[in-house]
């Protein structure tokens, strides 16, 4: 059997979203590094891949940092923020039946509704152009010896056979595991821990446009001149990711050029899941609980279906100063309320590729320690910033009002501590990371006791037979003042880290005015008496 040696800087295992977006994010920097991607599975991937969502970070990170601008806007939608539809009792068989809380203004920082698969094949051809990038797809039999810093044996030594049964070796300096839900690193260093949050999932993809707005008795005319118009605005309601919400689960509809990917994220007590295990099924229990459906879903052609059991998973660690690292679903996963998972795949590719670049020095390679550290600590803050909304917070999805004071409150920490410093190159700015965490951790106390707090609210609420209302109810996540003041630090560019730390310091003043207005909202409403 012939032997082929595949020597590298940068071994990245999986070639989907996380791995090809680092090694397009390496390849963007000058230098002579090699960098290998190798894949279990043949290419182009033949399945879907869910995920569709950016938001502002993810959104920035492909078009703006990896330079993907003119692709995105080509062969992807734009996308219409997020917005969320609860039904009244007007009639949920109709879309004008249904409050809604959005934001009606397009955010300044592009986001996409994205065809994964056509993102990948974008970023392997770009990637493939550069002579020091190679791909082995598939490579199977995969076994890896880790080396270890200051050893005899500082080199990551890997091999496995080639689509030819060819055996294909090498040594790197860096490994990053991006392979997704395989998680070989994490399995072989023992580093996987389980999640609090308890979510399953099913989810499809059907042919053509399913677009709400349409899902109605109304002619054409009148859905253009509906009255709820002078609140909603004149954008197709299409282009958002919509989020169909009920008690503890929630459905997705996100469009694609030429299909409609749709799912269901559910807590596993709250909904068997025998109930949604097939394609069908969901279609049939999607029908039953959000009646406008039944107009148009049964009809549908369905291209494709999968999910998932359990959604969630975390890990010990994401980075080493051994040079090994991981990346998206192969470390980390929360839950795709919030399409974070792009968010999640944005902020680790920029930790670990400063990681790598500066590790290419004499100077860096001995700061790489440190480094490390401080980049493992805030990749952990990332993530578990998320973590009470998920899995305390669920059932809050069930009723406007509760969910948008919650959601207010997440979205201006997101647009303050993930926006702000990303759009500025600050997490990797070495004077920003530890005064960032200290202003992180402060707020720390109130998200952890803003969602119980909220959850007291609703049982109180249903304890007192309150219902939603009995006409649809639309509401601006906007128009509360200091979630407009966050989104204005989107026009805070090119500030240093100085600078930065007084913004953030002035942002937690506006968050506690936030939360003081949620808390005198909520007390407001309890007590009958507005004052």
């Amino acid at each position: 059997m012939t032997s082929e040696n595949h020597d590298c800087d940068v071994l990245i295992l999986g070639a989907g979203l996380a791995g090809l977006s680092l090694a397009r994010h390496l390849l963007l920097e000058p230098g002579d590094r090699k960098i290998l991607v190798v894949d279990r599975r043949a290419l182009p991937k033949k399945r879907q891949q869910v995920g569709e969502a950016t938001v502002q970070v993810s959104g920035y990170y492909f078009s703006r940092v990896l330079g993907l601008e003119e692709h995105l806007l080509q062969e992807h939608y734009l996308k219409y923020n997020l917005r969320f539809w609860w039904p009244s009792s007007e009639g949920a068989d109709r879309a004008e039946g249904y409050s809604q809380s959005y934001l009606r203004n397009l955010s300044n920082i592009a986001t996409y509704q994205l065809d994964r698969n056509k993102l990948e094949d974008e970023l392997l051809r770009v990637n493939s152009l550069d002579p020091r990038f190679a791909l082995i797809a598939p490579l199977t039999e995969l076994e890896l010896d880790l080396g270890k810093r200051g050893s005899d044996n500082e080199h990551h030594r890997f091999r496995g056979q080639n689509a030819q049964g060819e055996e294909v070796s090498g040594r790197a300096r860096w490994v990053v595991d991006a392979s997704g839900r395989a998680r070989v690193l994490a399995k072989k260093l023992d580093l996987a821990l389980p999640s609090p949050i308890r979510h399953g999932t099913t989810f499809l993809w059907v042919e053509g446009l399913v677009d709400p707005e349409k899902l109605t008795d109304l002619s054409a005319k009148e859905i253009r001149l509906h009255s709820s118009r002078s609140v909603l605005g004149h954008m197709p309601y299409f282009l958002a990711t919509n989020h169909f919400c009920d008690d503890g689960m929630w459905g997705w509809v996100i469009p694609l050029h030429g299909k409609t990917s749709l799912g269901l994220v559910y807590d596993r007590e709250r909904v068997p899941r025998e109930r949604v295990a097939t394609a069908e099924k969901l279609v049939e229990w999607i029908c039953e609980k959000f009646p406008l459906f039944a107009r148009d879903l049964p009809q549908r052609k369905i291209l494709e279906w999968s999910g998932f059991k359990e959604f969630s998973h975390d890990c010990r660690q994401i980075l080493s100063a051994d040079r090994w690292a991981l990346s998206g679903e192969a470390g980390r996963f929360s839950d795709p309320l919030y399409s974070p998972g792009g968010d999640l795949i944005s902020l680790q590719n920029t930790l670990i590729a400063d990681a790598i670049l500066s590790s290419e020095t004499p100077a860096g390679s001995e700061q790489l320690p440190s480094k490390v550290r401080l980049y493992d600590v805030m990749a952990r803050a990332f993530y578990d910033a998320y973590v009470p909304s998920y899995s305390v917070s669920y059932d809050t999805l069930g009723d406007q009002e509760t969910y948008s004071l919650r959601y207010t409150w997440e979205l201006a920490i997101y647009f303050a501590f993930y926006v702000f410093p990303f759009i500025n190159d600050l997490f990797t700015d070495p004077t920003f990371g530890p005064g960032f965490l200290r202003r992180f951790a402060k707020l720390g106390p109130l998200n952890t006791g803003v969602h119980p707090f909220l959850v007291d609210f609703l049982r109180w609420k249903r304890e007192r037979g309150m219902t939603p209302p009995s006409r649809a109810a639309f509401f601006d996540f906007s128009s509360i003042g200091p979630l407009a003041e966050t989104q204005g630090l989107f026009f805070e560019v090119g500030v240093d880290a100085g600078r930065a730390r007084q913004i953030l310091d002035e942002t937690h003043e506006t968050l506690e005015r936030l939360m003081r207005f949620v808390v005198a909202h909520v007390s407001a409403v309890v007590v009958d008496d507005d004052r």
